[in-house]
């Protein structure tokens, strides 16, 4: 894997280094080619703006109005505003907003977790992709939430993420479920997906104190690196990132 430094956007922290250098493989195999991305929940651009740079085509869909404006303005004082598209809308209506095999590349961070229907979202993207085009797809994690909550001393929390089914908190969770590598895999799998990453993402980033990772960035992103598909440490971490293809 690449260090930190990553030619399709900034330099990438321990939070989307592994993201990154998944990208950044992507990228470098369809090289010579302007790819058409769609970048779902994407909000204020930090995915879409670096790739636009890099020379794509990206479309955003975002639920907040304000997180688009946000995108619009980055974009533009980026220079890349012509090639980035702010599109309001949510991720359970992906399917109206989105055109069959539209995509070479989708990403879908931080949605599925929230959306009513993670099924019906993934089915939609998987029908916007191209043949042969890629999915990456970022989720929340069990695990580290069981573990988090138990080490700040909420076990009733903890208990209650371990033993629902979908990894919920209690009614009070700002999250609508939460998934291991296994669950994730067999939603993206539903929808002919075909996984052939999962990594993990902030295996470590969430636990250090902060003197301690602002000590050493580079060393906290090339450990980052090291665990992110390593077993159990992939399995802990704070969100899981599944790279799958639609098959040609």
């Amino acid at each position: 894997m690449e260090r930190s430094r990553n030619r399709a956007g900034p330099t990438a922290g321990a939070r989307t280094a592994v993201v990154w250098t998944l990208l950044r493989q992507e990228l470098d195999r369809q090289a010579g080619r302007s790819l058409t991305v769609l970048d779902i929940g994407g909000g204020t651009g930090g995915f879409a703006v670096p790739l636009a740079e890099a020379g794509h085509e990206v479309t955003v869909i975002d639920a907040s109005p304000d997180a688009l404006a946000a995108l619009t303005r980055r974009a533009a004082d980026a220079g890349v505003a012509a090639r980035v598209r702010a599109v309001q809308g949510d991720g359970d209506a992906l399917a109206g907003l989105t055109e069959p095999g539209e995509a070479d590349l989708v990403l879908c961070h931080a949605v599925l977790e929230v959306v009513e229907d993670p099924a019906g979202v993934v089915a939609a993207l998987a029908t916007a992709l191209r043949p042969g085009g890629a999915a990456s797809v970022l989720v929340a994690g069990r695990a580290a939430a069981v573990l988090g909550r138990a080490m700040n001393g909420h076990l009733d929390q903890a208990g209650a993420l371990l033993a629902d089914p979908d990894g919920r908190a209690g009614p009070r969770d700002n999250l609508r479920r939460r998934f291991d590598a296994d669950g994730a895999a067999a939603l993206l799998g539903a929808a002919d997906l075909r996984v052939e990453q999962i990594h993990g993402v902030r295996v470590l980033a969430d636990l250090l104190p902060a003197a301690v990772a602002d000590g050493d960035p580079q060393a906290l992103v090339d450990l980052e690196l090291a665990v992110a598909a390593r077993p159990p440490y992939r399995d802990i971490a704070a969100q899981l990132h599944l790279f799958a293809r639609r098959a040609s």
